[in-house]
């Protein structure tokens, strides 16, 4: 038996399984001798954290760079006539999916890596919500990655719906409503961090016994770090709010008198643990991370440790997802941080379109093939051509302005300001690529 912070933990078998470290395991944690979450929600997590063991062996494994990929090979097979090796983040989606249908006590998941949720159980109490591997292209080069997710209660009013309409009805509650959330960070070690709505705790996986073990008890994280995480070799694609913050703390001259650092790892979870550890404020600037596999389980856990989350403006947790891939700034950090970041005002990114994809602006011709065009903007949701101050020249130019419009609707394009197009695009040309993650 071990006292931890006040309660006594006791293992389910009436002894420590964590021996005479004095530490005790997550199961010990959330079970009838530590803060009770109920059994059902034990269980579910215990199928999680096997799923998350099985996806840090496979981050560790010396074979993964042939699973952290595409596959080179056209149609899916190799000429072998084995099947060619899937990217890492699908093999991690493919193992939550499975871990989560054997618990029995998910009734659907909602994936970053799945165009619709999955409906697994119809009798499941709960709806977890997951990005799987979030920083997979990091795998080769060994840079931390992470599973983030998050964990509601199933919606049974909505039980009389088609199973479609409430799936997505379901995945789309706000993150106000999160039962628990966490991530697992794989790195030099492997650490789950959750929340069950009562503070933020760290467990270590310790490789000799299958454990995670408790090592960050009650994480508080501190009201103003010295640290900002961000890639500012964007900042001049930034907003003026945005560059004044970021001149202002790192001379030393805002509300905190010392100069800030830069660290950007450019992985969301691992950039993220530092921040919840030592304070300061995790960025993303621009309309990129999703606010219901990655947004609101994080904005949950710093809130947990006395932090804030925000797309700049209003609080994550307050808003109410309106689709399953909704993208949006993301802001993270220490409360005083966060606090002098928003009076600034203006610090969300616009998205602008690059000089190989002006050929929207081609569609508001006011001359002949060949000359100048106007500078147009674009705002709102891209699905109306009443922003066209010219009728289409043609029905080939109409068809192809609707495909960009659906292209950039599907990649969740939200704002273009300020395209300069030269010259019209000669047919064939290619219209838009996805904008750079």
């Amino acid at each position: 038996m071990a006292s931890l912070s006040g309660f006594i933990v006791r293992s389910q078998t009436g002894t420590s399984s964590s021996g005479e470290n004095g530490f005790s395991t997550l199961n010990e944690y959330m079970g009838k001798g530590g803060i009770n979450v109920g059994d059902e929600l034990v269980v579910l997590y215990d199928h999680i954290q096997y799923a998350c063991k099985r996806i840090a062996a496979l981050v560790a494994s010396p074979f993964n760079s042939s699973l952290s990929k595409q596959s080179n090979f056209a149609g899916g097979d190799s000429g072998s006539g084995r099947d060619a090796p899937k990217p890492l983040d699908i093999v991690s989606n493919e193992i939550i999916l499975s871990s989560l249908k054997n618990s029995g006590k998910v009734a659907l998941m909602a994936s970053e890596e799945d165009d619709a949720p999955v409906w697994i159980n119809d009798d499941g109490p709960f709806v977890v919500v997951t990005d799987p591997l979030d920083g997979s292209r990091n795998i080769d080069a060994s840079i931390p990655t992470g599973t983030i997710f998050g964990i509601y209660r199933r919606l049974v009013e909505l039980d009389h719906l088609p199973q479609e309409e409430k799936a997505t009805l379901n995945s789309l509650q706000s993150g106000a409503k999160l039962v628990a959330a966490g991530y697992v960070l794989y790195s030099s070690a492997t650490i789950l961090c959750t929340s069950f709505g009562s503070g933020t705790h760290a467990f270590t996986l310790d490789h000799s016994t299958g454990d995670f073990i408790q090592t960050h008890i009650d994480i508080k994280i501190p009201p103003r770090g010295q640290i900002y995480s961000v890639n500012d070799a964007r900042y001049f694609d930034w907003p003026e709010g945005l560059r004044q913050y970021i001149d202002t703390v790192r001379q030393g001259k805002g509300r905190y008198p010392k100069k800030y650092s830069a660290r950007y790892i450019c992985s969301l979870v691992a950039d993220f643990h530092r921040t919840l550890l030592y304070g300061g404020v995790a960025m993303n600037p621009r309309n990129h991370l999703r606010l219901v596999y990655e947004a609101n389980p994080l904005s949950f856990l710093v809130e947990q440790a006395g932090g804030r989350g925000s797309d700049g403006k209003s609080r994550i947790l307050s808003m109410q997802p309106v689709k399953l891939h909704q993208r949006l700034p993301l802001f993270l950090g220490s409360l005083e941080d966060m606090e002098e970041l928003e009076s600034y005002g203006d610090v969300q990114q616009k998205i602008l379109i690059r000089s190989n994809d002006c050929y929207l602006a081609a569609f508001s011709r006011k001359g002949p093939k060949g000359s100048p065009f106007s500078t147009i903007t674009i705002l709102s949701d891209l699905a109306t051509s009443s922003l066209l101050k010219e009728p289409f020249d043609s029905f080939a130019h109409q068809s192809r302005f609707l495909v960009l419009l659906t292209s950039l609707h599907s990649h969740h394009w939200s704002v273009i300001i300020g395209v300069s197009v030269k010259e019209w695009p000669k047919p064939g040309d290619s219209m838009m690529e996805p904008h750079p993650e």
